[in-house]
């Protein structure tokens, strides 16, 4: 059943004004469901964590609850699902555990479509331990991995092998499980960054197989917070970085400090939010490691296989829009026979005009849009363009609308006459 649009907007309360949201890379709007177990949280079991009083019972079955529909949601066991504030965070810790498996002269690869919290955690646990840094291209023509230079870098029998799931810049869609596959056959552990794939499609770390993986709520419709997945037996194995009295177990020693328990609540909001989209909308996802057929990891993958089908038209509309507008530069993927390997979020520059120039006017027509390079400085090195202002950035999500995408058209149509 296709996503039902203005039932989908109406869970969203900030999309009842006029304003064209495609800032959505750098974080989506709220669920109405994250915002209501938010406020409930604070006013009725705020409290913190292991008390014998009512609150803090009910604060952490909450915690639990939340715990766990983030696991399905990532395809992963409760245990193996780390909270913390963001992604980026969460591997600067992880990186930190990971230290004593790195010695002088070992060596780490990343890669140059990486956003940075996937690239400068890596470079200085290398700096740290006397390692080296393998670098993996990719092809600046379309912007997707040069597997070549994937490769050489895993001749080398790197320790760690960090990329993303997609690019937060150009779009792009790698194939995920392919490369962990690789990357163990050359005896590399796998981290992956999902932040930019997570909304977009389902996650499924049984599937793909990789060590670590993480990503921010509040780039799919939830909070500002944090997951990582780590397979048991690593979590296990690692060290933590904790006080003396916090829990030992997994996977809470690897939690310092009191959580943010307003926002773990309202992850189970955002997990509540999707299961309603797969209740009404979803639609046939294929085979769901490790879940029953009736469970709730069903209704978020039939969520996802949804938005991923409807998004396939945003991507195409976003494509044609762009393209018509004179003096345009699109980067990434452009051959809609490929679309498959990208997500509706495009990255381009028009004519002379400074990115940030364009944001500024765009803004005037109330169309929201990132310019810069958005923490891939990598990528916007290779391109050519980190020191001409970066490039202007849009990307939709599946409460955007063909309407929204128009406004757009006709915004930047006026922009190219400047």
């Amino acid at each position: 059943m296709a996503l039902d649009l203005e039932r989908v907007r109406h869970q969203f309360p900030a999309l009842t004004g006029e304003a064209v949201y495609l800032d959505n890379p750098g974080g989506t709007q709220v669920a109405k469901q994250c915002l209501d177990r938010m406020l409930n949280y604070l006013i009725e079991t705020n409290a913190n964590h292991d008390g014998v009083f009512q609150t803090s019972r009910e604060s952490d079955a909450t915690a639990r609850d939340s715990r766990r529909a983030a696991a399905d949601f990532l395809g992963a066991r409760p245990e193996e699902v780390v909270i913390g504030a963001n992604m980026t965070t969460l591997t600067f810790h992880l990186t930190r555990s990971l230290a004593p498996w790195v010695n002088t002269g070992d060596s780490l690869a990343v890669t140059r479509l990486d956003h940075d919290a996937n690239v400068t955690p890596w470079a200085l646990l290398a700096r740290d331990r006397g390692a080296e840094i393998l670098w993996v291209d990719f092809h600046p023509e379309d912007g997707t991995l040069d597997l070549a230079s994937l490769d050489r870098a895993l001749e080398k029998k790197p320790k760690i092998l960090a990329f993303g799931y997609a690019s937060n810049a150009l779009g792009t869609v790698n194939p995920v499980a392919d490369i962990t596959a690789k990357a163990h056959a050359a005896g590399a552990k796998v981290f992956i960054d999902a932040v930019h794939y997570a909304p977009h499609g389902a996650i499924d770390v049984a599937a793909i197989g990789c060590d670590f993986l993480a990503c921010s709520a509040y780039k799919f419709f939830g909070p500002h917070l944090g997951l990582l997945y780590g397979k048991r037996e690593l979590l296990e194995e690692l060290s933590a970085y904790k006080v003396r009295p916090a829990d030992n177990h997994i996977p809470f020693r690897f939690e310092t400090g009191t959580p943010n328990f307003e926002a773990i609540a309202g992850l189970l909001g955002v997990m509540e939010y999707l299961e309603y989209v797969g209740d009404h909308f979803g639609e046939d996802p294929g085979p769901v490691t490790g879940g029953e057929a009736d469970g709730k990891k069903l209704k978020l993958r039939r969520a996802s296989a949804a938005i991923r089908a409807y998004e396939k038209t945003l991507t195409a509309a976003l494509y044609e829009t762009l393209r018509a507008v004179p003096g345009i530069t699109i980067y990434g993927i452009t051959d809609p026979a490929r679309f498959a390997d990208r997500v509706a979020t495009f990255a381009f520059r028009l004519q002379n005009l400074e990115p940030r120039r364009i944001a500024e006017e765009l803004d005037k027509d109330r169309v929201y849009a990132w310019s810069g390079n958005y923490y891939a400085l990598e990528a916007t090195t290779r391109l050519g363009v980190e020191d001409k202002g970066g490039m202007l950035r849009v990307g939709a999500v599946h409460y955007n609308t063909l309407e929204d995408i128009e406004r757009l058209g006709r915004s930047l149509a006026r922009i190219a006459r400047i």
